[in-house]
């Protein structure tokens, strides 16, 4: 076996150039083997560089994220904190919330609620009178998810609609279900420019909150 894996290696010649992942699994050559051993010996330790480089960067990215994590629940404290004391809840959201959450703008949606009873009807007239935006029927499940509460996009779509005047300048958003007691399907879309205000990763569950903390403002 040991002849023919020699045999191999001797016919070709490059088999481990073009395989530099194995050198992290050979145990390295001595020096005084000449100098053709000694240029194994810096192959394996260039694979091993390039793969601490790889692990590196990845930290480096979780580390970035948790940052930009961390700084989202700081700001979502101050907008909860606006909420709190706010007596127009729509000027609070799109006038003070995008400068608290570092975001280019803020809005709020709800869908028509077709042939509604009472507290639906009446609720979704409010809305449209306090300035919600209209967004058609089924928008909520289709951009958030079924059974979700929060999603940050990468790719934006119908930033028209989410977004309104601010449209060209979101580069990403966040799009919040808001849980109104009334039942109207009910949304909070973020708008950033900058993608370090609305990160991907460790976020659904404070953006969730704040869906929530809009809800409850509302209710008031």
């Amino acid at each position: 076996m040991a002849e023919e894996v020699a045999a191999y290696l001797r016919d070709h010649p490059d088999f481990l150039t073009r395989r530099p992942e194995l050198y992290r699994t050979l145990a390295p050559p001595r020096r005084v083997h000449g100098e053709n051993m000694a240029d194994h010996m810096a192959a394996m330790v260039a694979a091993e560089r390039s793969r601490t480089r790889g692990l590196e960067a990845e930290v480096q990215a979780a580390v970035a994220s948790g940052r930009a994590g961390a700084t989202l629940v700081m700001c979502v404290r101050l907008a909860v904190l606006a909420l709190m004391r706010s007596r127009d809840v729509m000027e609070t959201v799109t006038q003070e919330l995008p400068a608290l959450l570092r975001v280019e703008s803020c809005t709020l949606l709800n869908e028509p609620t077709t042939h509604a009873s009472g507290r639906q009807a009446e609720a979704t007239f409010a809305f449209r009178r306090a300035g919600f935006l209209p967004m058609p029927p089924g928008s909520l499940v289709r951009l958030v998810g079924r059974g979700r509460d929060a999603r940050v996009r990468t790719e934006v779509t119908e930033a028209a609609m989410l977004h309104a005047e601010a449209a060209e300048l979101v580069t990403r958003d966040a799009l919040v279900r808001v849980p109104l007691a009334c039942g109207t399907p009910c949304l909070l879309a973020l708008g950033a420019r900058d993608a370090a205000s609305l990160p991907t990763r460790q976020t659904t569950t404070t953006l969730a909150f704040l869906g929530r903390i809009v809800a409850a403002a509302l209710s008031r």
